[in-house]
Protein backbone atom coordinates (compact mmCIF):
# COMPACT_ATOMS: atom_id res chain seq x y z
CA UNK A 1 0.00 0.00 0.00
CA UNK A 2 0.99 3.46 -1.25
CA UNK A 3 1.76 6.44 1.53
CA UNK A 4 2.21 10.15 1.39
CA UNK A 5 5.30 11.23 3.59
CA UNK A 6 4.78 14.90 4.67
CA UNK A 7 6.39 17.24 5.99
CA UNK A 8 5.25 17.94 10.15
CA UNK A 9 2.94 20.68 10.96
CA UNK A 10 4.79 24.16 11.08
CA UNK A 11 3.27 26.76 14.10
CA UNK A 12 2.09 29.94 13.00
CA UNK A 13 5.92 31.58 13.62
CA UNK A 14 7.73 29.18 11.19
CA UNK A 15 6.54 29.57 7.44
CA UNK A 16 8.84 27.22 6.02
CA UNK A 17 11.26 24.51 6.42
CA UNK A 18 13.92 22.62 4.71
CA UNK A 19 14.69 19.26 3.52
CA UNK A 20 18.29 19.10 5.68
CA UNK A 21 19.26 15.04 5.69
CA UNK A 22 17.82 12.05 4.06
CA UNK A 23 18.79 8.82 5.77
CA UNK A 24 17.14 6.63 3.92
CA UNK A 25 17.57 5.85 0.06
CA UNK A 26 14.80 4.60 -2.60
CA UNK A 27 14.37 1.21 -2.01
CA UNK A 28 16.29 0.60 0.96
CA UNK A 29 14.67 -1.70 4.13
CA UNK A 30 12.89 0.63 6.59
CA UNK A 31 11.22 -0.15 10.23
CA UNK A 32 8.45 1.58 11.60
CA UNK A 33 9.62 5.16 13.78
CA UNK A 34 12.70 4.66 11.89
CA UNK A 35 14.24 7.92 11.26
CA UNK A 36 14.05 8.90 7.35
CA UNK A 37 14.13 12.65 7.34
CA UNK A 38 15.06 15.61 8.91
CA UNK A 39 13.75 18.87 8.17
CA UNK A 40 15.18 22.31 9.02
CA UNK A 41 13.23 24.99 10.79
CA UNK A 42 14.59 28.41 11.39
CA UNK A 43 14.28 27.49 14.93
CA UNK A 44 14.69 23.66 15.20
CA UNK A 45 15.37 20.43 13.23
CA UNK A 46 12.42 18.08 12.86
CA UNK A 47 12.74 14.28 12.18
CA UNK A 48 10.48 12.80 10.06
CA UNK A 49 9.86 8.87 10.78
CA UNK A 50 8.91 5.65 9.03
CA UNK A 51 4.45 5.26 9.32
CA UNK A 52 5.31 1.30 8.82
CA UNK A 53 7.58 -1.18 7.50
CA UNK A 54 8.29 -0.87 3.97
CA UNK A 55 10.55 1.10 1.90
CA UNK A 56 10.21 4.70 0.36
CA UNK A 57 9.19 4.04 -3.38
CA UNK A 58 10.15 8.08 -4.20
CA UNK A 59 11.98 11.41 -2.92
CA UNK A 60 9.68 14.38 -4.01
CA UNK A 61 11.66 16.92 -2.13
CA UNK A 62 15.87 16.51 -2.48
CA UNK A 63 17.76 18.04 0.12
CA UNK A 64 17.74 21.37 0.42
CA UNK A 65 14.57 22.10 -1.07
CA UNK A 66 11.70 24.24 0.80
CA UNK A 67 8.82 23.05 2.13
CA UNK A 68 5.95 23.71 3.41
CA UNK A 69 3.54 22.32 6.58
CA UNK A 70 2.58 19.36 5.74
CA UNK A 71 3.77 19.48 1.71
CA UNK A 72 4.34 15.40 0.66
CA UNK A 73 8.18 15.40 0.43
CA UNK A 74 7.94 11.36 -0.18
CA UNK A 75 6.15 8.36 -1.53
CA UNK A 76 6.30 5.12 0.81
CA UNK A 77 5.64 1.51 -0.14
CA UNK A 78 4.16 -0.59 3.23
CA UNK A 79 4.94 -4.08 3.67
CA UNK A 80 7.90 -6.20 2.05
CA UNK A 81 10.92 -4.52 0.53
CA UNK A 82 11.19 -5.17 -3.45
CA UNK A 83 15.02 -6.85 -4.17
CA UNK A 84 15.31 -3.23 -6.04
CA UNK A 85 14.26 -0.21 -6.33
CA UNK A 86 11.27 1.33 -8.25
CA UNK A 87 12.46 2.79 -11.55
CA UNK A 88 11.36 6.09 -10.62
CA UNK A 89 14.40 5.93 -7.93
CA UNK A 90 16.63 4.22 -10.06
CA UNK A 91 18.81 7.37 -10.55
CA UNK A 92 19.35 7.51 -6.67
CA UNK A 93 19.97 4.34 -5.95
CA UNK A 94 22.46 3.76 -8.55
CA UNK A 95 25.14 5.94 -7.37
CA UNK A 96 25.59 3.69 -4.17
CA UNK A 97 25.59 0.19 -6.41
CA UNK A 98 28.22 1.64 -8.63
CA UNK A 99 30.68 2.96 -6.05
CA UNK A 100 30.20 -0.04 -3.97
CA UNK A 101 31.68 -1.90 -7.21
CA UNK A 102 34.98 0.40 -6.88
CA UNK A 103 35.18 0.54 -3.56
CA UNK A 104 38.57 -1.57 -3.70
CA UNK A 105 40.34 1.27 -6.05
CA UNK A 106 39.32 4.35 -4.30
CA UNK A 107 41.71 6.15 -1.45
CA UNK A 108 39.70 6.83 1.95
CA UNK A 109 40.08 10.48 2.02
CA UNK A 110 38.49 10.09 -1.57
CA UNK A 111 35.87 8.16 -0.66
CA UNK A 112 35.08 10.38 2.37
CA UNK A 113 35.07 13.30 0.26
CA UNK A 114 32.68 11.79 -2.53
CA UNK A 115 30.01 10.25 0.38
CA UNK A 116 29.71 14.10 1.71
CA UNK A 117 29.25 15.18 -1.34
CA UNK A 118 26.91 12.94 -2.88
CA UNK A 119 29.45 11.97 -5.72
CA UNK A 120 29.34 8.29 -7.69
CA UNK A 121 33.24 7.28 -7.20
CA UNK A 122 32.78 5.12 -10.76
CA UNK A 123 32.46 8.67 -13.02
CA UNK A 124 35.81 10.05 -11.21
CA UNK A 125 39.11 9.75 -13.53
CA UNK A 126 41.41 8.45 -10.58
CA UNK A 127 45.16 10.01 -11.05
CA UNK A 128 46.92 7.16 -8.48
CA UNK A 129 48.53 3.87 -8.77
CA UNK A 130 46.78 1.79 -11.35
CA UNK A 131 43.92 4.62 -11.73
CA UNK A 132 43.23 4.55 -8.09
CA UNK A 133 40.66 7.44 -7.38
CA UNK A 134 42.43 10.04 -4.97
CA UNK A 135 40.84 12.79 -2.66
CA UNK A 136 42.25 15.58 -5.47
CA UNK A 137 40.72 13.69 -8.17
CA UNK A 138 36.80 13.93 -6.32
CA UNK A 139 37.94 17.79 -5.58
CA UNK A 140 38.25 18.74 -9.01
CA UNK A 141 35.68 16.46 -10.04
CA UNK A 142 33.10 18.63 -8.03
CA UNK A 143 34.80 21.65 -9.45
CA UNK A 144 34.23 20.48 -13.12
CA UNK A 145 31.05 18.66 -12.81
CA UNK A 146 27.50 19.84 -11.94
CA UNK A 147 25.21 18.74 -9.17
CA UNK A 148 22.72 16.80 -11.22
CA UNK A 149 21.37 14.23 -7.82
CA UNK A 150 18.13 15.39 -5.96
CA UNK A 151 20.02 16.39 -3.06
CA UNK A 152 21.84 18.29 -5.16
CA UNK A 153 19.03 21.18 -5.04
CA UNK A 154 21.14 22.31 -2.02
CA UNK A 155 24.29 24.21 -2.08
CA UNK A 156 27.01 21.38 -1.72
CA UNK A 157 30.68 21.67 0.49
CA UNK A 158 33.02 22.38 -2.38
CA UNK A 159 36.67 21.64 -1.76
CA UNK A 160 38.99 24.01 -3.40
CA UNK A 161 42.80 22.77 -3.61
CA UNK A 162 45.74 24.66 -4.39
CA UNK A 163 48.84 22.09 -4.13
CA UNK A 164 48.91 21.29 -0.18
CA UNK A 165 46.67 24.34 0.43
CA UNK A 166 43.17 23.08 1.24
CA UNK A 167 40.07 25.13 1.31
CA UNK A 168 36.49 23.96 2.57
CA UNK A 169 33.63 25.91 1.48
CA UNK A 170 30.27 24.52 3.34
CA UNK A 171 26.63 26.07 2.82
CA UNK A 172 25.44 27.67 6.21
CA UNK A 173 22.56 25.83 7.47
CA UNK A 174 18.61 27.16 7.98
CA UNK A 175 19.25 27.70 11.50
CA UNK A 176 22.69 29.50 11.08
CA UNK A 177 21.44 31.76 8.88
CA UNK A 178 18.12 32.60 11.01
CA UNK A 179 20.49 33.66 14.45
CA UNK A 180 22.74 35.51 12.31
CA UNK A 181 19.97 37.38 10.85
CA UNK A 182 18.10 37.76 14.54
CA UNK A 183 21.61 38.99 16.03
CA UNK A 184 21.94 41.67 13.37
CA UNK A 185 18.41 42.54 13.67
CA UNK A 186 19.05 43.09 17.13
CA UNK A 187 22.28 44.96 16.68
CA UNK A 188 20.58 47.38 14.06
CA UNK A 189 16.86 47.74 15.46
CA UNK A 190 17.63 48.33 19.38
CA UNK A 191 19.80 51.06 21.15
CA UNK A 192 21.76 48.16 22.71
CA UNK A 193 24.04 48.66 25.93
CA UNK A 194 25.38 46.30 28.59
CA UNK A 195 26.35 47.19 32.34
CA UNK A 196 28.48 45.24 34.58
CA UNK A 197 28.83 44.16 37.99
CA UNK A 198 30.58 41.12 39.95
CA UNK A 199 29.16 38.94 42.08
CA UNK A 200 30.78 37.06 45.26
CA UNK A 201 29.49 32.96 44.44
CA UNK A 202 31.36 32.03 47.86
CA UNK A 203 27.93 31.57 49.94
CA UNK A 204 25.89 29.95 47.20
CA UNK A 205 29.17 27.79 46.84
CA UNK A 206 29.12 27.28 50.44
CA UNK A 207 25.31 26.27 50.20
CA UNK A 208 25.50 23.74 47.65
CA UNK A 209 28.10 22.33 49.31
CA UNK A 210 26.41 21.72 52.33
CA UNK A 211 23.02 20.75 51.01
CA UNK A 212 23.97 19.25 47.68
CA UNK A 213 23.76 15.85 49.12
CA UNK A 214 21.04 16.04 51.00
CA UNK A 215 19.21 17.97 48.11
CA UNK A 216 20.27 14.87 45.85
CA UNK A 217 18.26 11.92 47.97
CA UNK A 218 15.30 14.55 48.53
CA UNK A 219 14.65 15.28 45.05
CA UNK A 220 15.23 11.72 43.44
CA UNK A 221 18.69 12.62 41.88
CA UNK A 222 18.56 15.99 40.55
CA UNK A 223 21.72 17.81 40.99
CA UNK A 224 21.97 21.30 42.65
CA UNK A 225 23.86 23.21 40.34
CA UNK A 226 24.56 27.50 39.69
CA UNK A 227 22.09 27.97 37.29
CA UNK A 228 18.90 27.75 39.85
CA UNK A 229 20.19 30.17 42.03
CA UNK A 230 20.51 32.67 39.15
CA UNK A 231 17.08 31.84 37.75
CA UNK A 232 15.45 31.94 40.85
CA UNK A 233 17.40 35.51 41.33
CA UNK A 234 16.18 36.77 38.14
CA UNK A 235 12.61 36.09 38.46
CA UNK A 236 12.81 37.81 41.64
CA UNK A 237 14.10 40.88 40.20
CA UNK A 238 12.08 40.77 37.16
CA UNK A 239 9.12 41.14 39.61
CA UNK A 240 10.33 43.92 41.31
CA UNK A 241 11.81 45.54 37.82
CA UNK A 242 8.60 44.93 35.29
CA UNK A 243 10.15 46.79 32.86
CA UNK A 244 13.08 44.66 32.49
CA UNK A 245 10.64 42.42 31.89
CA UNK A 246 8.64 44.34 28.95
CA UNK A 247 9.26 44.34 25.12
CA UNK A 248 8.36 46.49 22.53
CA UNK A 249 5.77 46.55 19.92
CA UNK A 250 6.22 49.17 17.39
CA UNK A 251 5.23 52.19 19.44
CA UNK A 252 3.76 49.61 22.50
CA UNK A 253 5.13 48.80 25.04
CA UNK A 254 3.80 45.13 26.63
CA UNK A 255 4.46 44.43 29.98
CA UNK A 256 4.35 40.73 30.42
CA UNK A 257 2.19 39.18 33.80
CA UNK A 258 4.77 36.01 33.92
CA UNK A 259 8.26 35.63 33.67
CA UNK A 260 9.20 32.76 30.90
CA UNK A 261 13.19 32.98 31.26
CA UNK A 262 14.87 31.22 28.23
CA UNK A 263 18.35 29.47 28.89
CA UNK A 264 20.70 29.77 26.12
CA UNK A 265 21.87 25.97 25.15
CA UNK A 266 24.80 25.46 23.04
CA UNK A 267 24.68 22.56 20.15
CA UNK A 268 26.20 21.37 17.64
CA UNK A 269 24.06 23.00 15.15
CA UNK A 270 24.07 26.49 16.56
CA UNK A 271 22.66 27.74 20.04
CA UNK A 272 18.78 27.44 20.92
CA UNK A 273 17.13 29.04 23.71
CA UNK A 274 14.55 26.81 25.69
CA UNK A 275 12.03 28.44 27.44
CA UNK A 276 11.22 28.21 31.55
CA UNK A 277 7.51 28.70 31.46
CA UNK A 278 6.00 30.52 35.02
CA UNK A 279 9.60 30.01 36.29
CA UNK A 280 8.84 32.69 39.17
CA UNK A 281 6.33 29.34 40.49
CA UNK A 282 8.90 26.79 40.22
CA UNK A 283 11.50 25.51 42.55
CA UNK A 284 15.42 25.13 42.51
CA UNK A 285 14.81 21.09 41.71
CA UNK A 286 12.37 21.65 39.22
CA UNK A 287 14.87 24.38 37.48
CA UNK A 288 17.77 22.03 37.46
CA UNK A 289 15.62 18.78 36.17
CA UNK A 290 14.48 21.05 33.31
CA UNK A 291 17.33 22.69 32.60
CA UNK A 292 19.22 19.27 32.60
CA UNK A 293 15.96 17.78 30.15
CA UNK A 294 16.62 21.05 27.46
CA UNK A 295 20.30 20.20 27.40
CA UNK A 296 20.21 16.46 26.92
CA UNK A 297 17.08 17.07 24.01
CA UNK A 298 19.09 20.04 22.25
CA UNK A 299 22.06 17.76 22.08
CA UNK A 300 19.88 15.38 20.17
CA UNK A 301 17.49 17.67 18.37
CA UNK A 302 14.86 16.88 20.20
CA UNK A 303 13.84 20.47 21.25
CA UNK A 304 10.20 21.08 20.31
CA UNK A 305 9.45 24.80 19.01
CA UNK A 306 6.65 25.85 21.40
CA UNK A 307 9.73 24.78 23.59
CA UNK A 308 11.77 27.66 22.27
CA UNK A 309 8.92 30.12 21.50
CA UNK A 310 7.81 33.45 23.73
CA UNK A 311 10.59 33.95 26.95
CA UNK A 312 10.29 37.49 27.95
CA UNK A 313 14.13 37.20 29.68
CA UNK A 314 17.27 34.97 28.66
CA UNK A 315 20.12 34.10 30.72
CA UNK A 316 23.35 32.62 28.83
CA UNK A 317 26.09 31.09 30.44
CA UNK A 318 29.28 31.73 28.70
CA UNK A 319 31.68 30.94 31.78
CA UNK A 320 31.15 27.34 31.25
CA UNK A 321 33.08 27.38 28.04
CA UNK A 322 35.83 29.63 30.05
CA UNK A 323 34.69 32.89 29.08
CA UNK A 324 35.32 35.42 32.18
CA UNK A 325 33.84 38.55 30.31
CA UNK A 326 31.42 39.08 27.49
CA UNK A 327 28.23 41.44 26.32
CA UNK A 328 25.83 39.14 25.21
CA UNK A 329 23.23 40.29 22.58
CA UNK A 330 19.52 40.76 22.91
CA UNK A 331 17.26 37.94 22.10
CA UNK A 332 14.34 40.27 20.14
CA UNK A 333 11.88 40.86 21.18
CA UNK A 334 13.29 40.42 24.98
CA UNK A 335 14.41 44.21 26.29
CA UNK A 336 17.81 42.47 28.64
CA UNK A 337 19.39 39.11 28.83
CA UNK A 338 21.71 38.17 31.59
CA UNK A 339 25.10 37.05 30.86
CA UNK A 340 26.92 34.84 33.55
CA UNK A 341 30.79 33.70 33.14
CA UNK A 342 33.56 31.80 34.42
CA UNK A 343 34.29 31.75 38.18
CA UNK A 344 37.75 32.87 39.14
CA UNK A 345 39.75 33.57 42.31
CA UNK A 346 40.98 37.01 42.95
CA UNK A 347 42.05 39.16 45.57
CA UNK A 348 39.28 41.26 47.01
CA UNK A 349 39.42 44.14 49.79
CA UNK A 350 37.13 43.09 52.34
CA UNK A 351 36.50 45.21 55.49
CA UNK A 352 39.87 46.75 54.94
CA UNK A 353 41.36 43.11 54.40
CA UNK A 354 42.01 41.17 51.12
CA UNK A 355 40.63 38.28 50.91
CA UNK A 356 40.73 35.86 48.03
CA UNK A 357 36.70 34.97 47.24
CA UNK A 358 35.52 33.50 43.95
CA UNK A 359 34.23 35.97 41.84
CA UNK A 360 32.14 35.77 38.65
CA UNK A 361 31.70 38.90 36.36
CA UNK A 362 28.13 39.29 35.76
CA UNK A 363 26.70 41.41 32.37
CA UNK A 364 23.10 42.77 31.57
CA UNK A 365 22.18 44.10 28.21
CA UNK A 366 19.41 46.18 27.91
CA UNK A 367 17.72 47.54 25.10
CA UNK A 368 18.14 51.68 25.93
CA UNK A 369 14.62 52.62 23.98
CA UNK A 370 12.98 51.29 26.88
CA UNK A 371 15.22 50.86 29.99
CA UNK A 372 16.71 53.57 31.36
CA UNK A 373 20.31 53.08 33.10
CA UNK A 374 19.08 53.36 36.66
CA UNK A 375 16.81 50.80 36.17
CA UNK A 376 19.08 48.52 34.52
CA UNK A 377 21.95 48.87 36.62
CA UNK A 378 19.34 48.33 39.85
CA UNK A 379 18.42 45.12 38.51
CA UNK A 380 21.55 43.92 38.26
CA UNK A 381 22.58 44.82 41.58
CA UNK A 382 19.57 43.10 42.41
CA UNK A 383 20.70 39.96 40.86
CA UNK A 384 23.83 40.49 43.13
CA UNK A 385 22.45 40.75 46.58
CA UNK A 386 20.08 38.10 46.20
CA UNK A 387 23.14 35.54 44.89
CA UNK A 388 25.33 37.21 47.88
CA UNK A 389 22.89 36.06 50.70
CA UNK A 390 20.61 33.14 49.09
CA UNK A 391 18.21 33.31 52.00
CA UNK A 392 16.94 36.24 50.47
CA UNK A 393 15.29 34.34 47.69
CA UNK A 394 13.58 32.02 49.44
CA UNK A 395 12.15 35.13 51.97
CA UNK A 396 11.68 37.47 48.90
CA UNK A 397 13.51 40.35 50.72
Amino acid sequence: MSIEIKAPTFPESVADGTVATWHKKPGEAVKRDELIVDIETDKVVLEVVAPADGSIAEILKGEGETVLSNEVIAKFVEGAVATSAPAASASVAAPAVAQATKTAAVNPAARKLAEENNVNTASVSGSGKDGRVLKEDVANHLKSTPASTPAAVAPVTTIEAVGDRVEKRVPMTRLRKRIAERLLEASNTTAMLTTFNEVNMAPVMALRAKYKDQFEKTHNGSRLGFMSFFVKAAAEALRRFPAVNASIDNNDIVYHGYQDIGVAVSTDKGLVVPVLRNAENMSLATIENTIRDFGLRARDGKLGIEEMSGGTFTITNGGVFGSLLSTPILNLPQSAILGMHKIQERPMAVNGKVEILPMMYLALSYDHRLLDGKEAVQFLVTIKDLLEDPARILLEI
